[in-house]
């Protein structure tokens, strides 16, 4: 009886372990297609966390056992390194709280938090009160889904200048601004630099472009999408992100220097200006587009875009019966 009961255990311990295996396999998968899922990896289990534990006393809410920064490091830049095939590096462990380390890595050129209950067992990107979700859901609840219109329609583009698919909406939507630019307001929001350094100086240059030569951006934009983002995305390269925009705006008569210069005086005023107004809105994706203070939801092609604007006219221009290019993108998703 006592060798039936083993064998029982074994195999319901091997199924157990092949099950675990699926599941860290496909975990692997998405991230290796997506690398930044572990910037925004929230597992469930905190939720009971948060929602039973007072974070109170000593000791971890969950087994009572705690293990040390040094320990609670390398738990973690192990388990990254496992699933981005041995990228990412641990750059330092420090005390939270009483239930939690806060445990930065290195990660494509970019520091990430996370932060590992003190057992050891459950990791997370962020800690999100809950009475700060509890406070701002009226509001988001209530929010209208409807773009109200108006004489001179607010576009508006949240992006990371060097994100995929905010390239894959930057690109559709300047043909729209060279239809319409007149008649409406479009400005791209630079909110944050998720890629590194290079992505955060392209998107200071870019807002201070806005800034300088607001008549040339869209042109800019243009051939960012086209000339820049192609090279500098493949080398990282924040001195090739440097050169190839100065010759971008050489050749499309803005002053380099003054924008230069304001990178340096202006620039992270400019980025915290639109990360405020992307907490404002809500934004959590690149691309998001702003319309009227609204998040509109359409395919990323010049046509769709153009409609939507259109929409938001209390008179449409007549310039809203061209027809512009509505071809898919080869690919959907946000960064």
């Amino acid at each position: 009886m006592d060798d039936e009961k083993t064998e029982e255990k074994s195999f319901e311990e091997k199924r157990k372990e092949e099950d675990s295996m699926v599941k860290r396999e496909n975990l692997t998968e998405k991230m290796r297609g997506n690398p930044w899922i572990i910037s925004t990896l929230v597992l469930g289990v905190l939720a009971l966390i948060l929602l039973v534990g007072n974070f109170s006393g000593t000791g971890n809410v969950i087994t009572g056992s705690v293990i040390s920064e040094e320990d609670a490091g390398q738990t973690v830049i192990d388990f990254v390194q496992a699933q981005t095939n041995g990228e990412g590096e641990l750059v330092e462990v420090s005390d939270f709280n009483d239930n939690f380390y806060e445990v930065i890595i290195m990660y494509q050129g970019n520091k990430i938090p996370l932060y590992l209950t003190k057992d050891g067992e459950y990791f997370t990107s962020s800690l999100i009160p809950l009475a700060e979700i509890g406070e701002e859901a009226p509001e988001q609840t209530a929010q209208s889904t409807e773009v109200p219109k108006s004489d001179k329609p607010v576009v508006e583009l949240f992006i990371w200048s060097y994100c995929p698919y905010g390239v894959q909406a930057q690109g559709p939507l300047a043909e729209v601004a060279f239809l319409l630019g007149d008649s409406a307001d479009f400005e791209s929001v630079l909110y944050y630099g998720g890629h590194g350094d290079y992505e955060i100086q392209q998107n200071k240059i870019q807002a201070c472009i806005q800034e300088i030569a607001p008549d040339k951006y869209w042109d800019y934009a243009a051939g960012f999408v086209e000339d820049i983002y192609p090279v500098v995305s493949q080398s990282r390269d924040i001195e090739a992100d440097k050169t190839e925009s100065i010759k971008l705006m050489k050749s499309l008569g803005i002053d380099d220097s003054a924008v230069m210069s304001c990178v340096d005086s202006k620039g992270e005023d400019l980025i915290a200006e639109h990360a405020a107004r992307a907490k404002e809105y809500g934004v959590t994706g690149s691309p998001t587009l702003i319309v009227n203070g609204v998040k509109v939801n359409v395919a990323r092609t010049a046509d769709a875009f153009k409609g939507a604007v259109c929409d938001a006219f209390n008179n449409a221009p007549e310039e809203c019966s061209t027809t512009l290019d509505s071809s898919a993108t080869t690919t959907s998703g946000n960064c």
